[in-house]
């Protein structure tokens, strides 16, 4: 049996979702270095509304590999970019 991750519910006092993204930018440039923190995976939600949630990144699986950085729901094809 797998042990289960652990998420981190990070409150703003930010009021608009573009805002709160360009935070979650801002944290995986100033912290992507840390393995223990799937930026991939970030979703963003209103305080008085955690059940509905936002993807931050596409995260969609690359051909190499990797995974997609850029923004949730971007035009074009998917991409890697660091950081995101």
């Amino acid at each position: 049996m797998t042990e289960p991750r652990w998420i981190i519910h990070l409150p703003t006092t930010l009021t608009s979702r573009d805002a709160a993204a360009d935070l979650a930018a801002a944290l995986a440039r100033s912290l992507g270095h840390l393995d223990a923190v799937d930026f991939g995976e970030t979703t963003l939600s209103e305080e008085d509304a955690q059940h509905v949630r936002y993807r931050v990144w596409c995260d969609q699986r690359l051909p190499d590999g990797g995974r997609c950085g850029l923004r949730n729901g971007h035009g074009g094809l998917c991409g890697a970019t660091e950081p995101r």
